[in-house]
């Protein structure tokens, strides 16, 4: 299993965003580090980043000193949202329109 390292960072602006490292490849090395600028796209990064190791991904969060807890709050948020969204899509491919099971799916 491969950790990924999120770290929420804030830029000198006051807009945070997600640095991601494989801890197991050397820094420097192609795919070792990535910046993502909102939720959508630390989610398709991980899942490319996962893919190299078969899923098995454990991700471990942090943040720097400057990140406000308003910025941590907003990421948690945007990732909640992030997630209710996926879950709203599954139950769309599974379920018919009035909630009952689509065994065609």
């Amino acid at each position: 299993m491969v950790v990924i390292e999120s770290v929420i960072k804030s830029n000198p602006l006051g807009r945070w965003y997600i640095e991601l490292s494989d801890t197991l490849k050397e820094e420097g090395e192609q795919g070792s580090m990535e910046i993502c600028l909102d939720i959508n796209e630390y989610a398709q990064k991980i899942e490319i980043m996962g893919q190299e190791y078969g899923g098995d991904v454990e991700v471990a969060w942090s943040s720097e000193d400057n990140v406000t807890p308003e910025q941590i709050n907003e990421v948690r948020m945007q990732i909640m949202a992030y997630e209710a969204e996926i879950e709203a899509k599954k139950q769309e491919e599974t379920h018919m329109p009035d909630g009952t099971p689509n065994f065609n799916a």
